[in-house]
């Protein structure tokens, strides 16, 4: 039987900061959603910068268990794609993630694009790693291969909580759980906003 297309919403508070994440494996509300980016940001796509991470549930043996998630985020609206439970991905998504135009912005996101890319035949045409962009275009070596936690400490004053129970969770769960929703909401938010203050369209 095909799984049936559900969609919520969620108000995250990040610091001072409140955030819409919608949660979904429906297709059409994974279009409605870039549409309504592209619509907002319209003057300024040429400069867009969009927060990328991905989510899988974790594997203590040699196999590794299949991506779960997909969370998007640009400004105050974040997308929690639910690949996993998706009847399929939408054209609008594949398009969006190969725009060379816009800029997709993580920390060590290439291996995230890999994933992608292997796992669902989506090309992330234009990504930057946080850390090496830090590293190598602002002379902080420090923060090559930094985490997200290092580079929102360093650039946004932020201290994040990261807990470990909620990194190695079910991320297959068809219903995620308020904490796994801000979890996810939080590191793609705060990968935009290290994007933003570091300016990653240029660089991309």
């Amino acid at each position: 039987m095909a799984n049936r297309e559900t969609y919520n919403y969620h108000e995250i508070d990040i610091e001072d900061d409140s955030v819409q994440a919608l949660v979904t494996n429906s297709p059409s509300m994974v279009e409605s959603w870039i549409s309504e980016i592209e619509r907002i940001h319209h003057r300024r796509l040429n400069r867009l910068v969009v927060g990328l991470d991905v989510e899988w549930r974790p594997s203590f043996s040699r196999a590794r268990n299949p991506l779960a998630t997909l969370q998007l985020c640009v400004g105050r609206r974040c997308l929690i794609f639910q690949l996993l439970h998706a009847p399929y991905v939408p054209d609008a998504l594949r398009e969006f993630l190969s725009d060379g135009a816009y800029t997709f912005v993580g920390a060590g996101i290439g291996k995230d694009a890999e994933k992608l890319a292997e796992e669902q035949d989506l090309e992330v045409a234009n990504w930057v790693d946080l850390g090496v962009l830090a590293a190598d275009v602002y002379g902080d070596r420090s923060m090559r291969g930094a985490g997200l936690k290092g580079l929102a400490r360093e650039y946004l004053e932020m201290e994040m909580e990261k807990p470990r129970h909620v990194a190695l969770s079910d991320w297959d769960s068809r219903w995620l759980s308020d904490e796994q929703v801000r979890y996810a909401c939080t590191d793609a938010f705060v990968s935009f906003e290290v994007g933003r203050v570091l300016k990653a369209w240029k660089y991309g």
